[in-house]
């Protein structure tokens, strides 16, 4: 069986432990991850000011698709700028018409409100991105730390992002694999 391949959009001012973590534990589970910057191959500062190197650009990640898993990492500006972007748009309308897996977190899922997509859906935002998230009615809120709803998983924040990182995996791979690579990383309950 080929190995399930998963697209990290990476743009300035993401949030660098959403962005991080699900990479790290979505390779640690045999998945293989593009991290794409957004506007080009330069190094993308994040919104704590760590700096983080992509893989290869959005444009050129786009022509090495199809990805199981499309990942939007949080972070305010991170997130606007994923909204401002008609690529980001066309990459989500792609990935949804054919059903495939979607993941955003913190402020992410912003942008799906941004793109139009997944209206109807359950999800979950940061606190903060609540009332954007909500203005229009066109989803249902969760509170919960990590909300599926069909081929949608969403997030609330860096403290939530092995669990949104662990639920990707199990989405992708059974909840086997997502056990053993929760194991070794000896996380609180």
């Amino acid at each position: 069986m080929a190995s399930k391949r998963a697209l990290v959009i990476l743009a300035k001012g993401a949030e660098e432990m959403e962005t991080v973590i699900p990479t790290d534990i979505l390779r640690r589970a045999g998945v293989k991850v593009t991290v794409a910057g957004l506007s080009g191959k330069d190094p993308v500062q994040c919104s704590r000011d760590v700096v983080i190197c992509p893989d290869t650009s959005l444009e050129e990640a786009r022509t090495q698709g199809p990805y199981d898993v499309v990942v939007l990492p949080g972070g305010n500006l991170g997130a606007q700028n994923l909204s401002e972007s008609p690529l980001v748009k066309e990459v989500l309308k792609e990935q949804d018409s054919k059903k495939g897996l979607i993941a955003a977190i913190c402020a992410g899922p912003t942008a799906l409100l941004a793109h139009g997509i997944g209206f109807g859906r359950n999800v979950t935002t940061h606190p903060l991105a609540k009332d954007k998230m909500m203005n229009g009615d066109h989803y249902k809120y969760s509170e919960n730390r990590v909300e599926k709803d069909e081929h949608f998983i969403t997030s609330r924040g860096p403290g939530t992002s092995f669990e949104f990182a662990l639920a990707i995996v199990e989405a992708l791979l059974g909840k086997d694999v997502a056990d053993q690579v929760k194991s070794p990383l000896v996380l609180c309950n």
